[in-house]
Parts: structure tokens; sequence; C-alpha cells
């Protein structure tokens, strides 16, 4: 919900200079930019710094792989943002955001044939009825019972722990969406709900691939959710994209922050937060520059702002031994391509999927996300794979396609399960591993789109070190701010006893993934902080700011 704090809850009760500010927002990754939004709603005087030239973290768009063809550098799809309260209460549709979608939301070619994920479920159905009889109507069922539960299931996740209002809504649903039963469905891993709720491949594959979004291995607690929010979001807000490009996302959010009055600057890193007597006192940039505040919100990952950016003396001893635990997810490698044609399928769809799961079956999707997290480079990645310019006409020239698909690495590689005669990816992430990589998922895409190297205009590898390069917070191309497995996620995110966006430094907030509620594009994060500031200056937490 858009805050309602008149402008006399401003923690300061003088005109700030143009260095001394009632909040600083750390970077202007969708976090930051929802805290920078929802602070100057209060009526706050709000300064966002960005260390790169642009806006938007992991959400932006560029010209960079062909001058013809606009590729988004990092995400695509949103459905997190399509369901997300924070996001949908700022009208970015007045700022100029559009969102298109695909004529269908997601495909998995399994079996010679195509599983399809549409808005209209009975669609979906049709398409996993022909895989195994009675696969429709059991989608139709998993459908029906999140209807029940779904709103409060997501208000709970996007929350500030703990969502006392969703868990209570959650709670008065439960008897009629089957109770006990739906916990365990909620509860159970991924691969076992996919072989548990249906008998045909298609089914399978789409609800253990949509798992596979996150870091959560798919035998185990977490992924099952993971699996049926993802779907169920496809089944009813779909997987939308900004017209023109992500970039547009994140410039609508710019948009709407400025015109509030809201100031950012570009190209200034903070280097420093700085703190007096337990609390903050704002920021030092690398070049020197000091801007005060007695607020700073921080999308920033945890282990730079603990790590770095406060100094050890003024944190906790046993935050630095937590944060010692904490875990990371694992690296990315993407590949753009500008290709001259539609994606050759061996079969084409009955409608075409903006998204697209490659693998062969849930049992290689296994094997390929097991090798990841054991320290091995797949020999087969699993990948996601996106259709732009049939989501989004205007990404490329008529009759051409903007293509992607992206694959998780280990963060540390122990070894390459690729084949033995090949020349093996030992986790440098070079420029020629990047690309010895990429030729290994063109070949997997080649298997199932025959000819699909023909019609490549250009490309582009994205490593780990070239996703980092571009965002720090995306520490050796992790996405989610640090693994979103149970043991790192709720109250125990970034480190157990925190859960929330509150620091062990008064008036500093962590409003990056690496907060509850984790990764994805909903805003949460920066929401529940920038919530959080709000709440401790109604209480006089925050004193006036001193000159």
């Amino acid at each position: 919900m858009t805050s309602t704090q008149p402008a006399t809850s401003r923690p300061t009760t003088q005109e700030p200079s143009e260095r001394a500010w009632d909040a600083v927002v750390v970077g202007a990754g969708p976090n930051g930019l929802v805290a920078a939004n929802r602070l100057v709603d209060a009526g706050w005087r709000v300064l966002l710094l960005e260390a790169q030239e642009t806006v938007g973290g992991a959400v932006r768009s560029d010209r960079d792989v062909h001058e013809d063809y606009v590729h988004d550098t990092f995400s695509s799809f949103y459905p997190l943002a399509g369901v997300s309260p924070t996001i949908r209460s700022f009208g970015l549709e007045e700022h100029g955001l559009v969102w298109r979608h695909a004529p269908a939301v997601l495909g998995h070619f399994v079996d010679d044939r195509w599983a399809l994920l549409h808005r209209n479920r009975d669609v979906t159905a049709a398409s996993l009825e022909a895989f195994a009889p009675g696969d429709g109507q059991a989608w139709l069922r998993l459908c029906e019972e999140w209807d029940l539960v779904g709103d409060q299931v997501v208000d709970g996740l996007l929350s500030p722990f703990p969502p006392v209002k969703a868990g209570v809504g959650l709670l008065a649903r439960l008897p009629r969406a089957g109770g006990l039963e739906l916990v365990r469905t909620l509860l159970t891993p991924a691969l076992d709900l996919s072989r548990e709720r249906f008998a045909g491949s298609g089914a399978q594959v789409l609800l253990a691939g949509n798992g596979g979004h996150s870091d959560i291995p798919l035998d185990a607690p977490g992924s099952g959710l993971m699996a049926l929010m993802m779907s169920m979001m496809g089944q009813t807000v779909g997987f939308p994209v900004p017209e023109g490009g992500a970039g547009e996302l994140a410039g609508a959010l710019l948009s709407r922050f400025t015109a509030k009055g809201g100031r950012l600057r570009t190209s200034a890193e903070v280097r420093r937060i700085l703190v007096s007597d337990g609390r903050t006192t704002g920021v030092e940039t690398a070049d020197g520059t000091r801007y005060d505040a007695p607020a700073v919100l921080a999308d920033v990952a945890a282990p730079h702002l603990y790590g770095g950016l406060v100094a050890p003396e003024h944190l906790p001893e046993r935050l630095h031994r937590r944060m010692r635990a904490f875990q990371i997810d694992p690296g990315t490698v993407k590949v753009d391509w500008a290709l001259s044609g539609p994606v050759p399928w061996r079969v084409e769809p009955e409608h075409a999927p903006g998204t697209v799961h490659v693998a062969d079956s849930v049992e290689e999707m296994t094997r390929a996300l097991t090798q990841v997290h054991s320290g091995a480079v797949p020999a087969r990645p699993f990948m996601l794979t996106g259709q732009m310019t049939t989501t989004d006409p205007s990404r490329s020239p008529a009759g051409t396609e903007s293509f992607w698909a992206y694959t998780h690495v280990p963060q540390q590689v122990t070894s390459d399960a690729g084949e033995s005669g090949s020349v093996a990816i030992t986790g440098r992430w070079d420029h020629d591993e990047n690309e010895r990589f990429a030729d290994r998922m063109q070949a997997e895409m080649e298997r199932i789109a025959p000819g699909f190297g023909d019609r490549v205009v250009a490309r582009r590898v994205l490593g780990p070190h070239e996703f980092e390069a571009r965002d720090a917070n995306l520490i050796g191309g992790a996405l989610g701010g640090g693994t979103a497995q149970l043991h790192q996620q709720l109250v125990f995110r970034p480190v157990p006893g925190l859960g929330r966006a509150e620091t062990p430094v008064r008036g500093l907030y962590l409003a990056s993934a690496s907060a509850h509620p984790g990764g994805g594009v909903h805003g949460a994060c920066g929401n529940n902080a920038a919530r959080a500031a709000l709440a401790h200056a109604r209480l006089g937490r925050l004193l006036p700011f001193r000159r």
C-alpha cells in the first residue's frame, strides 16, 4: 500500500543542504528504486546514489549485441512484479510503463511435443492432457486450490517477517483449501510434487522447471512452493515484460521518483557508511563527498554491507561470525543472440511461448542442478530461455528474434561434468571459458531447434565476472542475493536472528535481495526497508538531523 505518512513525520526539522538529506538510498536497483519511491511518498527528502552510470541494477537493457536488437542485460520476465502489491501501488503505467505478453507464458519441449503454460488455464490443461489422460483435470484442481490461498501466500512471502496479517488470512482459508493436505503440498519438494500430482512428462517438467527458477534443489523442501508459485503466477498474471526492454521498468520507477522531488546521482559509488555512537549519520562516496542523513537504506548485498561499507568496529562480533556462514547462490552464464529469423523449433508450438525451459526430462533437469550444487560444471545445463521479440515485437526487426538463455554454474568449480575429450571448464570464467561454455549451451539449443546456429547474427556471452562488473550485488554471477534455501530464508536471512530490514546500526536498513524475502523483482526488500525507516521515524527513534 502507498504510504500516507504526512510530511510532518520527516525526521528532519530544517530544510537540509545539498549534502544533508532525510534519507540516502544506496543503490538504484529495483529495491533501491522502490525504497526511494516509498520515502518520497511520505514527504522525505531522498537522495539516491548509484555506482553505475545508469540505474536499474539487474533490470536493464541495451543494444550492445546488435544495434537493431534490444537485449535485457540480466532479468527479462516479471511475474513477481505482476503480483507485487508494492509495484502495483506505484501506478507505473502513468510513467510510461507498458506490459507485454507472449501468446503463451512458458513452454517445455519434451517427448517430441510441447507442454505449454497459458494464461487460459483450460488451454494449459488441454496441453497437459495430451501427455497423460487425467493430467488436465489434475492441473485444474491445483489451480482451484491456489485460487483459495494464493494471494495470502504471496502477501505473506512479500511482507515483513513475521507476516501476521497474511498468516491469519491463510489460516482462515486453509480448511476450504484442503487443510493439512495443502500445507503438505506447499512443503513437498518439487521433484516429489510433480510426480505425485501428475502422470505425464508434460506437467512434470512444467512444474519442476518452475521450481528451477531458484537455487533450491528440486528434491529439497521449499522447491515445491517455488514451483507452485511460479506456475500459478504464470497462470494468473503471466510472465509480463516491459515494452521496449527491461530498462523501461527501472526507467518508470526513476521517473516517478524524480517527479515527486527525489534526487539521483549516478557514477557515485558509496565507499563507507558513516556511523557515530551506534547510529548512521550518512555515507561517503569514492570521491570523498559526504552526504549526511539520519537514515541510510542500502540496496547492497549483505557481504558488501557487512564486509566493508560498515567498519567492523561498528558491528557486533556475533554478526561477523554468522556472516562467515552466509551462503551465496550459484553463479550464472547468460548468452544473448540476435537471430535473423525465429527460433527454428523442431516442432512448432501451437502457441508461441515467451519463456522456454530446456531439458529432456525432470531427471535431466535434476541431474544438471545437482551437478551445480556439487561444484561440477553441468555437462548438459538446464537452461531458461526467452523469446523476447515473440513477447514484445519492439525488441527487433520484423521476422527476427531477440533471444537469450541463461544457466547456473558453481560459485566454486571443482570439476567439469562435460565430455572427457573436451577442454575442461576450470572456473576461471575468462573469455575462452565463457565462449566454450556458451558453445555447450548453443549445442543444447541446436538439438531442439536444428539450424539455430545458422540464424545467429551476433552473440554475447556474460559470465560470472561480467555480471559482477555490471552490478556489484551479483557476486560471482549470483542473481538472488544469497541462497533461497530454507536455512537462509525468513528469520535466517541474511543471518539467524535478523529476518527484517533493521541492522545492528540504528538508522541503517538492509534493502537488497540479501534481506527477507530474497531475490526477484517484487520490490519487497526495498519496501520493507522503507516501511521500517518510516515506522522508526514515527516512534521518534530517528533524532532530528543535526548540522
